[in-house]
């Protein structure tokens, strides 16, 4: 629930972010007219976004070969991981110009009429919610959980986004300042993990089919410290996506993974924001900073 929770609240803050920016310079720009087309071009987005989920959940229950189902969880997996890796180094370098990129963006798409923004609209949304699938599919899939940890990955993805959607409005109506550079490190520290365990559960899957070797090699027993359905068990699983038992590879993969990608995202260097300026500020006539 609570690794749910951050993917909703963190891919969904980010649409949430840039719909404000949206909405915001169209009004501030004498162009509210258009921002019905950006509503469309959110909702689109949405229905798109489930029907990758659907269409992942269709594929899966449509192989009856379990091997064929192995292989099939395993590769999105990977992808997962890619993705949530490639978005966590996007946000860390784009926190700094994300407003001023996506205000441009918009000026020539509203050169193009209402469509031309719906269209823009939807390409910067559906790519978060693309995402939100694929990554909250490879961490929930009915595999490896049952259907209570289903549901409460449902519900703790449901609450990520409602509190993604409550902290936009408010940054869009003035009523918070966010130090996005904070908010995208932290949350980034923490999918770096979750991530780190949905690779080493590809990995797991691979080694099943024998892609990759050393299923029988245990590193990592920890089956008399969590029990399995004890609540150390859950927390493991869901955080860390951990079994009681954990093969070498998985873990060297895991532990490769965080120390890699840790260490690449805490260094130094990137774009730095003192805090978030809310996206109802008045529009300067320069290039603006972060929002």
């Amino acid at each position: 629930m609570f690794a749910s929770f951050m993917i909703g609240l963190r891919e969904g803050f980010e649409a949430a972010l840039i719909v404000s920016i949206l909405v915001t310079y169209l009004v501030r720009t004498d162009r509210a007219a258009l921002n019905k087309y950006v509503r469309n071009g959110v909702l689109s987005a949405i229905l798109a976004s489930a029907l990758v989920a659907y269409v992942l959940q269709s594929i899966f229950n449509g192989i009856s070969s379990g091997r064929a189902a192995e292989i099939f969880a395993g590769i999105v997996s990977c992808l997962a991981v890619v993705f949530v890796t490639w978005m966590i180094f996007w946000m860390k370098k784009s926190a700094k110009t994300i407003s001023g990129d996506l205000r441009s963006r918009l000026d020539g798409a509203a050169l193009g009429g209402g469509f031309a923004v719906a269209g823009m609209a939807f390409l910067a949304v559906v790519r978060e919610g693309a995402e939100t699938a694929v990554f909250f599919w490879a961490t929930t899939h009915p595999d490896k959980s049952q259907t209570t940890s289903i549901t409460s990955s449902v519900v703790g993805l449901l609450l990520g986004l409602a509190l993604s959607v409550v902290l936009g409005y408010a940054f869009y109506k003035s009523a918070i300042r966010i130090n996005l550079t904070s908010f995208f490190r932290f949350t980034g520290v923490l999918l770096t993990i979750v991530a780190a365990g949905v690779l080493a559960y590809g990995i797991h899957e691979f080694q099943e089919v024998g892609w990759l070797p050393g299923e029988d090699v245990i590193w990592l027993n920890l089956s008399a410290f969590i029990p399995d359905g004890s609540i150390q068990a859950t927390l493991a699983s869901a955080l860390f996506n951990l079994d009681d038992t954990t093969s070498a590879l998985e873990v060297l993969g895991w532990v490769g993974y965080v120390t890699i990608v840790m260490t690449l995202f805490l260094r130094r260097g990137s774009a730095q924001v003192s805090s978030a300026t809310p996206a109802s500020a008045p529009v300067p006539q320069t290039e603006p900073a972060a929002r």
